[in-house]
């Protein structure tokens, strides 16, 4: 099983339309081959003293059955129009990729 956890940077005056944007791929991306769990998230202030806030950021939680099915979601139909629809949104990104021990 392989684990995503992908971190979205958005231009502040952004992060609205982006998380409107975003919430759209969700059902798309749930029906891909091999996809387990899709899920947008933003940060919880949990007020511990270790955590550290993301505010203008989306972290999407991802579980796949393979990297071959993760691969071909990064070019499937839905994400590359959403990926022309935020481009100018998006600060940077962070991709961490684990698999199952």
């Amino acid at each position: 099983m392989i684990n995503v956890i992908a971190y979205i940077e958005v231009k502040e005056e952004c992060i609205r339309e982006f998380t409107e944007i975003f919430k759209t791929i969700v059902p798309d991306v749930l029906n891909e081959k091999g996809c387990v769990y899709y899920r947008p998230t933003q940060d919880y202030d949990a007020g511990l003293e270790k955590q550290t806030m993301q505010i203008c950021g989306i972290t999407v939680v991802e579980r796949w059955e393979s990297f071959d099915e993760l691969k071909a979601h990064f070019t499937a139909p839905h994400m590359l129009v959403y990926k022309a629809k935020v481009k100018d949104m998006v600060v940077g990104q962070k991709l961490t990729i684990t698999e199952d021990i």
